[in-house]
């Protein structure tokens, strides 16, 4: 009885142990997000805590949001947004030049409210017809969607009529959420964003002389708490189980 006591006392003891030293390896990883890849982050997320022990602690914004929010000093461990992104802050000291990773890509589409007619925008010459035949459109000026309309509202010659029938989304997200309730009738976004919100159907990509891709790529902060853990998100990241997950949620994971 004596000897089996002390064998449990023994293997509480060493589980008591264990614990405390996953507790203590265990992190808090702050990440800057990119709202494009939302879906995938809801889903990969537990995944990795599970995997690691470690807590991820995710922020999303839009180009505009983040910006401003790097621009304020904001503590993080690891930044996944775009590519341009990664690049001007690693320039500025932020991101630790080296850990420069990238993860996915994903083009930009247009939605609908679910069950209402999709228009043509197989080419240029058709993607112009729907915006100028659309009543109302929307999206988010200062996401790097928002950010090229402008560019190619420009490059179409109807930047000022698309001013009128324009309801611009200052909240991250807002887009699809507005096409669905019926405010707008084209919304315009990453595709995973558009595809993310129930009730709303995506017409298709924009046409490939219109269309810029958004490379969602990793770095970690120069400043970063927990840098070691940031690399092993990246690493996981770039894993067969995430790949798969970036596939099914309408993305195409890197191959460099």
């Amino acid at each position: 009885m004596k000897i089996r006591s002390l064998a449990a006392a023994a293997t509480i003891g060493a589980m008591i142990l264990l614990a405390q030293g996953l507790a203590a390896e265990a992190a808090e990883v702050k990440v800057i997000a990119g709202t494009g890849m939302r879906a995938v982050w809801e889903e990969l997320a537990p995944q990795f805590e599970r995997a690691t022990g470690h807590k991820l602690v995710v922020w999303y914004g839009i180009s505009g949001t983040i910006k401003r929010r790097m621009a304020a000093g904001e503590a993080f461990d690891l930044f996944v947004s775009g590519r341009d992104g990664v690049d001007e802050y690693t320039k500025q000291g932020k991101i630790a030049a080296g850990t420069r990773t990238e993860i996915a890509r994903v083009g930009m589409g247009v939605g609908v409210r679910a069950g209402a007619p999709k228009p043509d925008i197989s080419s240029v010459d058709a993607f112009k017809r729907a915006l100028l035949n659309a009543k109302s459109v929307t999206y988010e000026p200062e996401g790097v969607t928002g950010i090229h309309l402008a560019r190619v509202f420009e490059r179409l010659g109807i930047a000022e009529q698309m001013k009128a029938k324009t309801k611009p989304q200052k909240v991250t997200g807002r887009t699809a959420q507005v096409v669905a309730g019926g405010e707008a009738e084209l919304g315009f976004g990453l595709t995973t964003s558009l595809l993310s919100v129930r009730g709303v159907e995506l017409v298709g990509p924009f046409p490939p002389e219109l269309q810029r891709y958004n490379l969602f790529t990793a770095g970690v902060a120069t400043a970063a708490e927990q840098p070691e853990a940031a690399k092993a998100l990246i690493k996981f990241l770039r894993s067969p189980a995430a790949v798969a997950v970036i596939k099914a949620k309408g993305m195409e994971p890197a191959t460099s």
